[in-house]
């Protein structure tokens, strides 16, 4: 079986890339190294800031996301991943730009939820503040009835520090203790499930940590990737 060729549209961070990187390995099957996929990485982190450019504080990151998916293809890859959620703001502007396939997180992670937990109606969303407030998950959600439940205020301050002032730096503990703070808020709140909507947040955030299902898009992505890579055509 050939198996196609993964491209990974990174650098929005760079762990969280590292991050989906190692999960696919780790769903692989694979008894030696040469049972692996190919994965091609541009590590790009040097593409403005998705949450200050939806806010109009900075410029837009779409020209570099186009460059940098565009360096993909010459590179040969059959499909890119971007482990960033945030920058699915761009998605349909970009895909326009490109000729190879580009898998949507969150409309992988919707799907998803809606196949695993029919009775959840109000989803817990960790995420910045541009996610939020562009309502990329609220559309993807909404096509399945579902609803999102985002902090607010302070508490959503909370989670931009946890994610910029903590996690980005490398400082996971702080950062995983004030998002497991927010997420039991919102628990309280009525959330029957938290979404890692950042991939910072999936870097501190794991199944099994609050007393409601756990849902990471960046592990549903490298499952995802890992499938389609090992389909055949």
């Amino acid at each position: 079986m050939l198996a196609k060729i993964i491209g990974i549209l990174g650098g929005m961070g760079p762990e969280a890339t590292a991050e989906l990187f190692l999960r696919i390995i780790r769903a692989t099957p694979a008894e030696k190294d040469q049972d692996h996929l190919r994965i091609i990485i541009d590590n790009n982190p040097q593409i403005p800031d998705r949450t200050t450019a939806i806010m109009n504080m900075g410029p837009s990151p779409l020209p570099e996301l186009i460059s940098t998916g565009l360096n993909l293809e010459r590179a040969g890859v059959d499909f890119i991943i971007i482990p960033c959620n945030t920058a699915h703001y761009y998605y349909d502007s970009l895909i326009k730009e490109l000729h190879v396939p580009v898998l949507n997180m969150l409309r992988l992670t919707a799907e998803k939820v809606s196949r695993l937990y029919p009775g959840a109606d109000n989803l817990g969303l960790l995420a910045t503040d541009g996610t939020i407030m562009s309502g990329i998950y609220s559309m993807e959600m909404k096509k399945f009835g579902l609803n999102i439940l985002a902090p607010a205020g302070k508490a959503q301050k909370k989670v931009m520090e946890a994610i910029y002032r903590h996690i980005k730096i490398g400082n996971l503990a702080e950062g995983r203790r004030i998002i497991l703070n927010i997420g039991e808020k919102l628990i309280d709140e009525g959330a029957d499930l938290l979404i890692c909507g950042c991939t910072e947040v999936s870097l501190v955030l794991k199944e099994g940590d609050l007393q409601r299902p756990v849902i990471d898009p960046l592990q549903i992505l490298a499952e995802t990737a890992v499938e389609m890579a090992r389909r055949p055509d």
